[in-house]
């Protein structure tokens, strides 16, 4: 059977309603739907399976109800797979959950007919090495982070790229971002916008010690390592703003651009859908 995968934020009002035209919608059409705990609750299913055991079931769409929070979380389970993702905007800002409400049925239909664009966006493999040990790797859709924790003072860095020292330097943190994450807290930290089909990474120091260090826009199939030499238990590495590990004394981060890519459904096409997105939520032109 043709299955279609559902995750859904939780506490928004609009799903209870939602949920079960939507599973109708599917199952008139040929299409089972599986869904997240989250999503289970609102439409009162019993085929509910873990998030994490989701891609298991071999679903051939996610579809993904909520922000772009939700967006990211339900990327790094499905991060080692091939399926695409449909992101339909409940959120408010929703630089990644493009489609919005009114459009969930006409999205799905030019899905089904192969009409949408499916747009690839790379992610970036992070490794913590501890004790000269692999310690546990991530894959993420926006960015890693590593800052320091509710104690105000600055953390020890060192950079270095493809082996070569870049700098060291004291900061709040440094976030490693794709070229998705660079519209997201990269670019709070005045990083640049990177258009998402740039093969690049994107290393942003927060708030550093150094009038004179910026962000650095680096290839994608660069090597970066991290080193940190902070206050023990009170340094975090966060993936996705979602993830946090504590971090020890002179633990090292390896980044580079994973091996795997997040395939998303899309209404338009490349860069102009971007710089639409841009124009409508950082209000571009307008006075």
């Amino acid at each position: 059977m043709r299955r279609i995968a559902i995750i859904s934020k939780p506490q928004k009002e609009e799903l209870t309603t939602l949920l079960p035209e939507l599973i109708l919608w599917l199952r008139a059409r040929g299409f089972e739907p599986i869904l997240d705990p989250v999503s289970g609750n609102y439409a009162q299913e019993k085929n509910v399976i873990p998030r994490d055991e989701l891609p298991a079931a071999d679903p051939e769409l996610v579809v993904v109800l909520g922000g772009d929070g939700t967006l990211l979380a339900a990327a790094r389970v499905f991060a080692k797979t091939s399926v695409p993702i449909m992101s339909v905007n409940l959120g408010s800002l929703g630089f990644l959950t493009e489609v919005r409400l009114a459009d969930i049925y006409s999205t799905l239909e030019g899905w089904c007919e192969s009409c949408c664009a499916i747009e690839s966006r790379a992610m970036v493999h992070t490794e913590l090495w501890r004790d000269g040990k692999l310690f546990s790797d991530h894959e993420a859709l926006n960015d890693v982070v590593v800052a320091k924790g509710a104690i105000a003072r600055m953390v020890n860095f060192t950079i270095r790229l493809d082996n070569q020292l870049v700098a060291s330097f004291r900061a709040d943190g440094v976030i490693v971002s794709t070229p998705t994450g660079s519209t997201a807290y990269s670019l709070a930290a005045n990083g640049p916008i990177v258009v998402p089909n740039v093969d690049a990474l994107i290393v942003t120091p927060v708030c550093p010690h150094l009038l004179t260090l910026r962000p650095i826009v680096m290839r994608g199939d660069s090597n970066l390592n991290l080193s940190v030499e902070g206050i023990p238990d009170q340094t975090y590495l966060t993936i996705d703003g979602q993830e946090a590990i504590p971090l020890k004394l002179d633990d090292e981060l390896r980044c580079r651009r994973s091996d795997y890519a997040v395939r998303l459904v899309r209404l338009g096409h490349g860069s102009a859908g971007f710089f639409d997105v841009l124009r409508s939520k950082l209000k571009w032109g307008e006075r």
